[in-house]
């Protein structure tokens, strides 16, 4: 018999995959903590995507590909009137969610956002409660939202403790794809099998290329590629429920598998294995809707503004100390094109707060701009540096920093304190201080589109743990209809 054949016995599905699997079926979650920060999650991934109804570049994106079309028992997109197949209303729920750069963040080998989930649980769950209202059965409620979160975000976040998707080009947003795909699978009726089978083919898939988050091509697509990722997983859990099969050695199959082609090689590497990890420890975005590792900087020009705010021609030189993984994704010289690329550049989101004492989303907008020649003089006189101790401490898993220093030097000699802040107040460890800010973001960002009744409504019962928890997701969903 010839040797030049390829051997077509069907392999066992990859580890990486069963594993994922078997904690979406068989794992419970029984951390308070988990379920607390879940709640308080999904009230500012709601409130950021509430919020991202005020821009028009947003919702020109959103609502049915053909217009008029009617959709039975069709997923809300909260804050809108559009009631959408489950796909599309991933889509657009994840688009609103990240449209402002806001909602939560991890940090580790990989960054991303793993709040961006609730795109694909959120509109598969309002679909699915009510189809099953309309057929006299009990729908989903508010808890299996909950868990599902939990369970996304604990993929997506332990697959980006040490496998780093940025340094071989690859975009975060592959993670979501996968995450959603395991938690809707299972959402929608899936069994283990047809989880193992959908998340083969979310790996098949790929992943778009970080091109669009970097200098000099950063660009709008950053904030709908979540829900374009969101969608896409809705779309093969679909698939893989109709009897498409699945594609067992996706990641480890030589030359065509996921490790040969897109990483370089090498084998994931998991250190440890999926709980609520991540969720307890999610970083929030609450001060400043900015690239999370400007945060702590963020912070320091605000503490630095007083000072400033009086001397800005006469400074002569701004010192910035960071950590690595901020130069190398958001430090950047040269003309800002569009709102996109300045929430995403180091320099420009120390600027606005050292000149304004603040940074709001508005700040981005071209108008703003244009208007304020100061922020782009500040940035000519900035210095950016690595400081080794942030990069060690932001990857320690005790501490996970996101560390940023600011001082400043103006032409007479005096010189400011170096303001150093470690950690931001959406941490794990601000947690006391940052919850009750969460909270007023939240109460904030409903008020751009609800009544005050409506907005009482809504937030009274995202407080009450167990209220909430019991409630029908269906029945929650209503209260974002305007």
């Amino acid at each position: 018999m010839s040797t030049n054949v390829d051997l077509n016995n069907r392999p066992e599905p990859d580890q990486v995959l069963v594993d994922i699997a078997n904690y979406v079926c068989d794992y419970d979650i029984n951390s308070i903590e988990a379920y607390d920060t879940a709640r308080n999650c999904l009230m500012d991934t709601l409130g950021c995507g509430i919020l991202a109804l005020s821009f028009p570049e947003c919702t020109k994106l959103l609502g049915p590909l053909v217009e008029g079309t009617t959709v039975p028992n069709g997923a809300r997109v909260p804050g809108t009137h559009h009631k959408l197949d489950p796909i599309k209303a991933a889509w657009d729920i994840g688009c609103i969610i990240r449209w402002l750069d806001f909602n939560d963040t991890w940090l580790a080998a990989e960054w991303g956002h793993p709040s961006d989930n609730l795109g694909a649980i959120l509109g598969v769950a309002d679909y699915l409660s009510q189809v099953r209202v309309n057929k006299g059965q009990d729908p989903l409620i508010m808890r299996d939202v909950l868990t599902a979160m939990i369970k996304a975000h604990e993929i997506q976040g332990v697959l980006a403790l040490e496998n780093s998707f940025n340094r071989v080009g690859l975009c975060h947003v592959l993670l979501v794809r996968v995450a959603s795909t395991a938690v809707v699978t299972k959402l929608m009726g899936g069994s283990k099998r047809q989880i193992i089978d959908a998340l083969s083919q979310a790996w098949l898939d790929g992943s778009s290329l970080r091109t669009y988050r970097h200098a000099p091509n950063a660009g709008p697509r950053k904030s709908w590629a979540a829900g374009d990722a969101t969608s896409r997983a809705v779309r093969l859990a679909d698939l893989t429920l109709k009897g498409e099969i699945g594609y067992p050695s996706v990641l480890t199959t030589p030359t065509w598998g996921f490790y040969d082609v897109a990483f370089k090689g090498k084998n994931f590497k998991l250190s440890q294995d999926y709980g609520s990890y991540v969720m307890e420890n999610i970083l929030f975005k609450i001060s400043f809707p900015a690239e999370f590792h400007s945060q702590t900087a963020a912070e320091a020009a605000v503490k630095l503004h007083p000072i400033v705010k009086d001397r800005l021609s006469d400074i002569k030189s701004i010192k910035i100390k960071t950590h690595e993984s901020a130069i190398r994704i958001i430090s950047k010289v040269g003309p800002l094109n569009n709102p996109a690329d300045r929430d995403h550049c180091l320099q420009y989101m120390i600027a606005v707060p050292l000149a304004f004492g603040n940074l709001t989303a508005e700040h981005y907008e071209d108008e703003f701009h244009h208007s304020n020649p100061i922020i782009d003089a500040l940035r000519e006189k900035m210095m950016v540096e690595e400081e080794p101790r942030y990069t060690t401490e932001y990857l320690e898993s005790e501490k996970r920093s996101i560390a940023n220093s600011l001082q400043v030097f103006f032409k007479d000699g005096s010189v400011t304190d170096e303001i150093e802040i470690n950690y931001p107040v959406g941490h794990r460890r601000r947690r006391e201080e940052g919850i009750p800010l969460l909270e007023e973001k939240f109460m904030t960002n409903l008020l751009t589109v609800f009544t005050k009744d409506r907005c009482k409504a809504i937030y009274d019962l995202c407080k009450d743990q167990e209220k909430l928890e019991n409630t029908r997701v269906n029945d929650f969903m209503d209260l974002f209809i305007p």
